[in-house]
Formats: structure tokens, sequence, C-alpha cells
């Protein structure tokens, strides 16, 4: 009996060998296809900063979120030394250039702590993934607002290509990228139907729900990578 269990313990010692074998294999074949070191709570950082952007917004325009379009519609005040349009791309481009470079600093932490490079073909494929949709809803979006003056579209389209942007840099990152994407892209829709409610659901599609699925990804891989090693 006695050597019975012994060599049943060895065949499970074997299994679980076997098992984390599998497991260390799996591994490094995700990590030479997709860039897993993105943070999650790069996503915490830039939704907190869109919240921070919006709500300078309304403060600027002295309105609440459910205000509605007839306030946009009308707005042609000069609050600060400027007219909405300037200080709605001023605040746009200093909101996006904080929450990259929050990003980009946590992502340099995570990958520093896991022991790889920032820099490399995944990542360089990414951003190249991630760049060329995104320039060209930051182009449209410009089109919009300075040629054809339709200030109201501006942000369900940001919110659309924003989407389309995720959706086609998810194939390099972690899957849960594809279904933010998703959500921002039937958020874009629905603001697009509800014209004058850009700002509130450019709060919700940039603020709300990065800081709800860099919340998710922070739990769901950084602390369980920080438990495991």
């Amino acid at each position: 009996m006695h050597h019975k269990a012994l060599l049943t313990k060895r065949k499970m010692n074997e299994h679980d060998k076997h098992l984390d074998a599998l497991v260390e294999i799996r591994s490094l074949m995700n990590r030479s296809t997709r860039f897993l070191s993105l943070s999650g709570l790069s996503g915490v950082f830039a939704g907190t900063v869109a919240l921070i952007g919006a709500g300078m917004v309304y403060l600027f325009l002295g309105i609440s979120p459910f205000s509605g379009a007839q306030y946009l519609e009308r707005y042609d005040g000069f609050n600060w030394g400027m007219n909405y349009t300037t200080f709605l791309v001023l605040d746009a481009f200093l909101v996006g250039i904080i929450a990259f470079a929050g990003g980009l600093f946590f992502t340099w932490k995570k990958s520093k702590e896991q022991g790889y490079k920032l820099i490399d073909s995944i990542s360089i494929r990414l951003a190249i993934n991630l760049a060329i949709p995104l320039a060209t809803g930051g182009l449209f979006c410009l089109i919009l607002l300075f040629r054809h003056g339709l200030i109201n579209l501006v942000a369900p389209a940001t919110l659309v290509f924003y989407g389309l942007t995720l959706l086609n840099a998810s194939k390099y990152t972690y899957d849960d990228i594809r279904y933010l994407g998703i959500s921002e892209i039937i958020l874009g829709l629905l603001a697009t139907w509800y014209v004058g409610y850009g700002i509130l659901f450019w709060a919700i599609g940039f603020g709300i729900l990065h800081i709800i699925y860099g919340a998710r990804m922070y739990f769901k891989y950084d602390r369980k990578e920080k438990v495991m090693s």
C-alpha cells in the first residue's frame, strides 16, 4: 500500500510538472505575439483625467451634464478669454497628452517589473495599429469641426473612432480591450442619436468605461501576476 501511495504521488507530481510546463509554453507563445505589459492602472488614470477634462468643459459652459443640446447650440460666450470651440480642442488635447503620458508610465513600470522591454516588435506593431485609425479619427473630427462647424458630432465621432482603434489593436494585447472597443462604439452611436449630450457620453466613454475596464484588468492581470511572482 505504501509503495502504491508513493507511485501515485510521483505520478501526480509529474502531472503537475507537465501542467506547469504547458502553462509556461502558453505564456511564452502569448508573449511572442501579444503585448502583455499594458497596465490596468493606465485605464484608471486615463479615465480619471477624462472625467476632470469633462468637468472643466461643464465648468467653462456653466451648465450641468444634463442640460442638453439647446445650450451648446446657443452658446457663443467668451469665458476665460476664449470661445467654446477653442476651449474644447485645447481641453481634449491636454486630456489626451496627460492620459497618454500616465499610461506610458504605468505600462513602463509594469514591463520593468515583468523584466521585459517596453519597446519591441510587438509593442511597435501595437502602436502602429493604434496610431493609424486614431490619427484618421482625429483628422476626421477636425474636419467636422473647422470645415463644417458640426461641433455636436465631434464627441460621437471620437467615441466611434476610438472604439474602432481599440478593436483593431486588441489582437496584439489583452482580449479585454476588444470589449472596451465595442462598448465605445455603441456609446458613440448612442451619442449620435442623442445629439447635444456629447460631453456627457464623452465622459462616460473616456472616463467611466476606462476606469471600469482598467480596474478590472488590474485585478485580473496585474494583481494576479504580482501574487504569482
